[in-house]
């Protein structure tokens, strides 16, 4: 959904980080644990005006042919229109049809199956019905909070399943129906061989990050979940990238689908002003970092390093240099990683260090700049970490530490 909120764009300020160099030689720079074959060039882009970017929508918000109470909750988010995706699958998933939605990252898949899901579920009793498979916690816990959001007062109850939280808690909360439940497949899976679920009693299922969900090795994980849910009659799936591999297997779990594409396979965001920083002989990777965060322009940064050592290391030098950070990887606590993105949202910090666990799904508003002081190690992975920039449309500006 498009916000009324206005545009802004983030600039670099006239501070000269990117020449000036350290008298302390840096060792950082030849300790990738994997080198990414990637080529310079991708890593820079000039961004198109919004206005080349904007998508004309054919309907506004409040003529939305769904329950009055979800437009109304829609309307108090400050959304005034549709987005692409939203609008173009909308008809399709409210006719119960299964559904393919490619889509560029940050541009409302969420919603886009939410809300039409939403009203066919007015007025029904908590039952189970509808199961949200996504491949990280943050994205979960994101979801949750997005359809609590548009079906605020209308008795629609919710559950979210996912490492690092209580199993023990977990089996109690699932003695409660609820109309969704939404997981990651261990979790998940977990539940059901626990007997505390039973994916049978579902109907719908929203594969959600999919292409992710093949990235991190779920795939038999999610057939299985399949092979279970004999009574499911509706699925939607929704990803960022299309790969060739990917069509047999989405074959087997689409029958018929509506297919819906409103992004360029393999393409960054045209918004999104991608520019490389290149770090010199002798110049120390840390150093031009710093001076980067203490320009006034990078006010919420979100900067990406290969590895869970490195994330670490580049979090504890920030704060050492009075740059407040924090961080999130596989290693930190559900709960460490959770408070570490509520500050982070809440603006308490200025920097979010991560591995590409952030990378999908996230949806954080104003984040001005993405830094890559690793470079990712695929184009894919690129796409998304950049794409925690220029949310919905936006202007966004990511940068890319090569030697």
């Amino acid at each position: 959904m498009e916000k009324r909120k206005s545009n802004t764009s983030s600039r670099p300020g006239n501070k000269d980080w990117r020449t000036k160099s350290s008298q302390n030689k840096s060792k950082q720079n030849n300790n990738h644990k994997k080198e990414s074959t990637l080529d310079n060039r991708v890593f820079v882009k000039k961004a198109m005006t919004l206005e080349e970017n904007k998508y004309e929508t054919s309907v506004m918000i409040k003529d939305l042919p769904v329950n009055l109470k979800i437009k109304e909750n829609l309307l108090a988010k400050g959304y005034i229109q549709p987005t692409e995706i939203q609008e173009k699958t909308l008809n399709a998933v409210l006719q119960g049809r299964n559904v393919m939605g490619l889509a560029q990252t940050g541009t409302g898949k969420t919603a886009a199956f939410l809300v039409p899901i939403l009203h066919q579920l007015v007025g029904s009793a908590p039952a189970f019905q509808v199961l949200i498979v996504v491949p990280t916690r943050e994205l979960a816990v994101q979801i949750e909070a997005e359809l609590k959001s548009i079906a605020k007062g209308m008795n629609i109850f919710s559950q979210v399943f996912i490492g690092g939280t209580s199993v023990g808690r977990d089996k109690d909360k699932l003695k409660r129906p609820s109309h969704f439940i939404i997981g990651t497949p261990g979790r998940l899976l977990d539940m059901e061989n626990q007997r505390a679920l039973q994916f049978s009693r579902f109907t719908t299922l929203i594969l959600d990050e999919f292409d992710r969900l093949l990235d991190m090795g779920f795939s038999q994980d999610i057939k299985k979940m399949i092979s279970k849910m004999s009574n499911r009659k509706q699925t939607a799936l929704f990803s960022a990238t299309e790969e060739p591999g990917q069509k047999k297997l989405i074959g087997e779990f689409l029958i018929n689908p509506v297919e819906v594409r409103v992004s360029v396979k393999n393409s960054t965001g045209d918004h999104i002003e991608q520019e490389i920083i290149h770090v010199k002989d002798g110049e120390n990777k840390m150093d031009v970092l710093v001076r980067m965060m203490k320009d006034d322009a990078f006010q919420k940064v979100i900067v990406f390093a290969e590895t869970k050592r490195w994330v670490s290391k580049v979090c504890k030098e920030l704060n050492r240099k009075g740059i407040k950070a924090d961080e999130i990887h596989g290693n930190k606590s559900q709960n460490y990683r959770q408070n570490a993105l509520n500050s982070f949202k809440a603006e308490k910090i200025k920097v979010l260090v991560a591995t590409d666990v952030a990378a999908r799904g996230l949806d954080i508003e104003e984040v001005s700049h993405v830094i890559n002081y690793q470079k990712p190690k695929n184009f894919d992975s690129y796409i998304h970490r950049i794409g925690r920039t220029g949310r919905a449309g936006k202007s966004g500006k990511a940068y890319t530490f090569v030697n």
